[in-house]
């Protein structure tokens, strides 16, 4: 269980959006979360990865060697 504090006007703006679309509060607040880690875990990730030196390719590159700009 986690609870958030919101500044006052988000939390305004958010239970406007939720009466508006027929969702909870929460299911948005689950939604920014899941999306904020899975994007943070894909910076940590590329972060990772650039520190490797390995070959790097461009998606052009990518694209001609799969036969995909045909």
């Amino acid at each position: 269980m986690l609870g958030v504090r919101l500044e006052p006007e988000l939390e305004k703006r958010l239970e406007r959006l939720a009466k508006k679309t027929g969702r909870t509060k929460s299911y948005y607040a689950k939604e920014a979360i899941r999306q904020y880690v899975e994007d943070r875990e894909d910076y940590l990730l590329a972060v990772e990865v650039s520190k490797r030196n390995e070959k790097t390719f461009s998606l052009e590159e990518v694209r001609r060697k799969l036969g995909l700009d045909a």
